[in-house]
């Protein structure tokens, strides 16, 4: 069984107001001419199509042009993909039983009544079944009537929540069985700040969408998304395939592309990666004002000037936006000077929930967790 496993295409995304919608055609041609070459099995998207919930026109016809071309170029492969939490998941599921029988598998929602399953697509290959399991992005409160409650009638966290998804489907591990997911998975034993996030992620206060990656066990290769760094969560077949196209200047010089996954007899796995390269590449330049315009190019540049001279020049701006016509932004070295021992130890992001408990004191353990359920309530709402 070979497949492609991509994800977090993001279509419709602007890099600072610039339209990405060329450069995200250019690589959707270049996983269209790979599946042709290719020729897979199934091509896997592990959620965030769109980029908003409410995707522009534009976008939509990008991604139909997308589909329609794969399905053309491997007619006979089945296309899965599932809602990431950038999505809408009632419109990823909008005419899933009709797309279906036209080998598309779109899966917006996951189980909403007890009666209900993760959707799974079987394909047959000379080694037997292998089993493909389709879990849209999870918030703890889609899946309640699913999974239940945890004490006292008290929501479970989004790793419970998904444990006893996974659990209900008494997933026969003597078979070949592969996850497509997308949710925050953390290789077990660790804890979500030893995860490497892009600036384009939606991160929750306190990490409290984390999942230990040993609820993927039963799986031979689990397609996952949601993180925009191609990585692995502890084992080679656990894996985020990235973003196809850098997202924001956080991924400049990250080597992207598409996962490709060889699956034979039960056991036995390999993973390539086929490179996909960018219309322009995102980069961050560095020097004085001389040194910066001496790199003039056509890519999408975040310039960062270190010479202090430099802040005077009054047309600095014309001549960088010139030498550098998809400049993205100007970023100059602060002129104050720290200390020593300031300039040792690195800058960290404020924890608004820390803050909150600064600002409030004395919170007891309730206060705090109902505190924790507002204010990840109102972060939540903001994605959808």
């Amino acid at each position: 069984m070979r497949f492609f496993h991509i994800s977090d295409l993001h279509i419709g995304l602007k890099l600072f107001n610039r339209d990405l919608s060329e450069d995200q055609n250019y690589i959707f041609q270049q996983i269209v001419e790979a599946a042709e070459r290719e020729k897979p099995d199934a091509v896997v998207i592990a959620g965030d199509i769109y980029d908003k919930a409410v995707p522009s026109a534009e976008a939509v016809t990008l991604f139909d042009e997308f589909v329609s071309a794969l399905a053309g170029a491997v007619p006979n492969a089945q296309l899965m993909m599932i809602s990431g939490n950038h999505d809408s998941a009632p419109r990823v599921n909008l005419f899933r039983s009709v797309l279906r029988d036209r080998k598309i598998h779109m899966v917006g929602l996951p189980p909403g009544k007890p009666e209900d399953r993760i959707e799974q697509v079987v394909l047959e290959d000379a080694y037997g079944a292998v089993h493909f399991y389709l879990l849209p992005f999870v918030k703890p409160s889609m899946v309640r009537q699913v999974v239940g409650c945890g004490e006292n009638e008290s929501g479970l966290s989004y790793e419970e929540s998904i444990r006893r998804l996974i659990e209900r489907e008494q997933i026969d591990t003597t078979q070949r069985n592969v996850l497509v997911s997308h949710q925050f998975y953390v290789p077990a034993g660790n804890n979500a700040d030893s995860v490497e996030r892009m600036d384009s992620e939606i991160r929750t206060i306190g990490n409290i969408d984390e999942v230990h990656a040993d609820v993927l066990d039963p799986f031979d290769y689990a397609a996952l998304g949601h993180i925009h760094k191609p990585m692995m969560v502890g084992r080679d077949c656990l894996r985020y395939s990235g973003t196809p196209l850098a997202c924001s200047v956080s991924e400049a010089g990250q080597e992207k592309g598409i996962v490709l996954v060889d699956m034979k007899e039960k056991g036995d796995l390999q993973i390539s990666i086929l490179p996909l390269v960018p219309l322009r590449e995102v980069r961050v330049i560095k020097g004085s004002l001389h040194e910066v315009l001496n790199r003039s190019c056509e890519d999408y540049v975040t310039v960062e000037l270190n010479d202090q001279v430099d802040y005077d020049v009054l047309d600095m701006q014309d001549r960088l936006r010139h030498a550098f016509p998809n400049l993205l932004e100007i970023r100059r070295v602060p002129l104050e000077r720290k200390t020593a021992a300031a300039a040792c130890e690195p800058e960290k992001e404020a924890d608004p929930m820390e803050l909150c408990r600064l600002f409030l004191a004395d919170l007891d353990e309730e206060e705090e967790r109902l505190l924790r359920d507002v204010m990840n309530e109102v972060m939540e709402g903001g994605e959808s």
